[in-house]
């Protein structure tokens, strides 16, 4: 194999690194509203947003990326192949940390609520002082485990042209001949950046668990 091929798969981290980060943070920012409305007290509202949450769950993750990037780039808003991938995961992304956030706010006893209406505290304080330390702990693993998930599977966007790890990987497999040993370096590049989501989601967990026991 031709020498310094690796560089050129590792040339693919940064790409996989921008759709990820930027999917997960537009997922994370509208998962929020969608999140108010699934726990609305409004039947019709949260019978809309629990199948809609329901829909995009449904419907795979490559499918909604050939959505994008083919529905919009046949019309006039031109649509590049990182920003298809950004916003296709994005989609489901919000929808995953919908539940995600639905959950972590189920898990907190109604008790606190009512305690924190008796001490006559705002809304935003009751937020900020009570529930969001003990939400953001509470959902902390299942976000870093769904932000692995999602690197995972930036890989589909190599399909559209985005010269992320598993293009690169099957560029030089392609041009080297070579698979074997191509993809299982890009495989551990995942690994690679894969451990450090989880040692900082653990050592987050570990710091907020901390200060709830103080």
């Amino acid at each position: 194999m031709t020498p310094g091929w690796y560089f050129i798969v590792v040339d693919g981290v940064l790409w996989t690194v921008v759709v990820t980060a930027g999917a997960f943070a537009l997922g994370a920012a509208f998962a929020v509203p969608l999140c108010l409305l699934r726990v609305s007290r409004v039947p019709v509202i949260k019978i809309a947003a629990s199948s809609l949450i329901m829909f995009v769950r449904s419907v795979p993750p490559i499918v909604w990326l050939f959505l994008v990037y083919f529905g919009l780039g046949s019309g006039p808003l031109q649509v590049g192949g990182a920003q298809a991938a950004i916003v296709a995961l994005g989609i489901v992304t919000a929808a995953n940390m919908a539940e995600i956030y639905r959950g972590a706010l189920a898990s907190i006893h109604h008790g606190q609520w009512e305690a924190c209406r008796a001490l006559n505290f705002s809304s935003w304080w009751t937020f900020y002082d009570v529930v969001a330390p003990q939400l953001v702990r509470v959902a902390i693993p299942s976000m870093a485990t769904h932000l692995i998930g999602l690197m995972k599977d930036t890989a589909i966007a190599s399909t559209v042209g985005v010269a992320d790890i598993a293009f690169q990987a099957n560029f030089v497999s392609r041009r080297e001949f070579e698979g074997l040993r191509v993809f299982a370096f890009a495989g551990l590049l995942y690994i690679f950046l894969s451990v450090p989501i989880a040692a900082l989601a653990r050592y987050t967990d570990a710091q907020l668990r901390s200060r709830v026991a103080r």
